[in-house]
């Protein structure tokens, strides 16, 4: 029998968020229901408010989330009610040509639920990224559920659903960041500060943090940033050339999506480094360099898709570490509020006042 709840909507472009009730049918085949604690408010999701994703409204927006199963729909094998999990965005097809060449991070055919959550006049939602967790209940693909440890707070297990991910993922999956490597991360939001703390997990000896807002620097050495950059006072490249012998970083993360700025990052780099971008720019934007340096500086320019993370192996390898005191996921929480805070939020978030405002809507009870 289909549930009524309450969930965040962004109705029209460019306008404040409203609480409404959502109508949340009963899991179809392949489909879960999930009890969502907690999900933090991403810049993605402000994104889809601007209308910058898609025109699809009205969004249910949400999706940085931790819950427990509530329901189950047929031909659900891998999770059951009760089980702790993660939202994920990339619910692996297990068939595309990246699956079948064994490399499911890349999927090509990630899904989601094929029931549309609604309104309470029948008006169809377009969950964000498929999950729609600003509301106390979603409908999701049971491939979007990790199962983790159920030891984790929720507030800081769902970060890892989406930018902290990414800023790790960045770092460890896409950069390949290693023992005594040089690192260099631009812009130290939410997404930066977790790519230096992925730079310092795999090992890097100097990890140089570039922003123009001291605070954010702070919060960068929080995370293990052993150098500090602000780019309104000086060179950033030639700040990170002098705190690497001369030579540029071995991985320098653009985790900010401005041509100007990945342009830093492309000259700060050491010869035959790598450059990762993971910051996200609009489609409007370009960005122009003499080829013959793309040539003669050689080493790897990437994008990073959600850090090429794979939900099942990395999702419950990283909350280990959070347990065992390895990871500073807590260090992201800037705040806890709840549902009717969500346009507050959002103004925080663009004026840089947090890492991280984080929804909690109950407990696993």
């Amino acid at each position: 029998m289909a549930q009524q709840v309450q969930g965040v909507i962004a109705r029209a472009k460019g306008q404040p968020v409203s609480l409404e009730t959502i109508v949340v049918p009963d899991p179809g085949p392949g489909e879960a229901i999930v009890k969502v604690l907690a999900c933090g408010v991403c810049h993605t999701d402000l994104h889809y408010r601007e209308g910058a994703i898609n025109d699809e409204f009205p969004f249910l927006l949400g999706h940085e989330a931790a819950g427990v199963v509530e329901s189950t729909g047929p031909e659900v094998t891998e999770i059951q009610p009760g089980d702790f999990v993660i939202l994920n965005w990339r619910a692996v097809c297990g068939d595309c040509r990246a699956c079948r060449r064994g490399r499911p991070q890349y999927c090509f055919a990630t899904h989601n639920a094929s029931q549309r959550m609604t309104l309470t006049d029948g008006t169809e939602l377009s969950p964000a990224l498929g999950i729609g967790a600003f509301c106390q209940k979603t409908l999701v693909a049971a491939g979007q559920c990790t199962k983790v440890d159920p030891t984790a707070p929720p507030e800081v297990a769902g970060l890892l659903g989406c930018g902290v991910m990414a800023g790790l993922g960045a770092a460890i999956n896409t950069g390949n960041v290693g023992r005594g490597d040089s690192v260099a991360v631009f812009g130290c939001g939410g997404v930066g500060d977790a790519a230096i703390e992925g730079a310092r997990l795999g090992g890097a000896h100097t990890i140089i943090a570039v922003d123009i807002d001291d605070q954010k620097l702070r919060w960068a050495r929080d995370f293990g940033a052993t150098h500090t950059v602000n780019a309104t006072q000086e060179d950033p490249v030639e700040k990170i050339r002098e705190y690497t012998d001369g030579n540029g970083a071995d991985v320098v993360i653009e985790a900010i999506g401005l041509p100007s700025v990945y342009e830093q990052a492309f000259y700060a780099r050491d010869l035959a480094g790598t450059v990762v971008l993971v910051g996200v720019p609009n489609p409007e934007m370009k960005i122009e360099l003499p080829f013959i340096d793309v040539f003669g500086r050689g080493g790897a320019l990437k994008s990073s898709w959600y850090g090429d993370c794979l939900p099942s192996r990395d999702f419950p390898m990283l909350i280990d570490l959070y347990l065992q005191g390895r990871l500073n996921l807590d260090g992201f929480v800037s705040e806890r509020i709840g549902l009717d805070q969500v346009e507050e939020a959002f103004d925080k978030m663009e004026h840089g006042a947090v890492l991280r405002s984080v929804v909690v809507m109950g407990d696993a009870s």
